[in-house]
């Protein structure tokens, strides 16, 4: 019995995949996205035997979530206070406060 690649996509994600659409930018893509997900996970397991938040960091770093509407709003006021304000930073301040809930 041969050992499988420890990145190897599981029988199932292939299966999954195969009745995917033609197009195949969408299934390249989706491919490479698990290989790197897959990768991440290793090295995080691998960092996370010394110290634990090593991994945590680490999956933070190379995959950092998009911060929210609030968190936006509030770079771009920060940019506004210090006259660094970008074309868009209205825009966003807009949205956010559009957001907000009409308390009458």
């Amino acid at each position: 019995m041969t050992q499988q690649h420890p990145i190897t996509p599981p029988p199932e994600l292939v299966e999954q995949w195969a009745h995917l659409p033609a197009d195949w930018n969408t299934v390249a893509f989706l491919i490479a996205q698990w290989g790197a997900d897959a990768e991440l996970e290793a090295c995080c397991e691998w960092l996370s035997v010394p110290c634990p938040s090593y991994g945590r960091e680490l999956r933070n770093a190379r995959r950092p979530k998009t911060p929210s509407l609030k968190e936006q709003a509030l770079q771009s006021v920060k940019r506004f206070e210090s006259g660094q304000d970008l074309m868009g930073d209205l825009d966003t301040i807009r949205c956010a406060l559009e957001q907000l809930p009409d308390n009458n």
